[in-house]
């Protein structure tokens, strides 16, 4: 899998504390959010769920959404 695939889509990684885990989203997909025990794996288990979202939105014939999300460092 490959993530230069999914550009323009911004996924963030983040640490949760509370279960000790990375958690990984696209914030372009409202849905689309997974976890892992390594920044690694949170990433590649969100891969997974955005190719499986993006092929169902394809066979239904809806729209992907537009990536607009920009994290904060990059709207200046």
């Amino acid at each position: 899998m490959d993530i230069q695939n999914h550009y323009p889509y911004h996924i963030n990684i983040f640490y949760n504390a509370e279960d000790g885990d990375y958690i990984a989203d696209v914030p372009d997909f409202k849905y689309v959010s997974a976890f892992g025990d390594t920044p690694e794996a949170a990433l590649h288990e969100v891969l997974i769920a955005l190719d499986m979202t993006i092929e169902v939105l394809q066979e239904q014939g809806k729209p992907l959404p537009e990536a607009s999300y920009r994290p904060a460092y990059l709207t200046e």
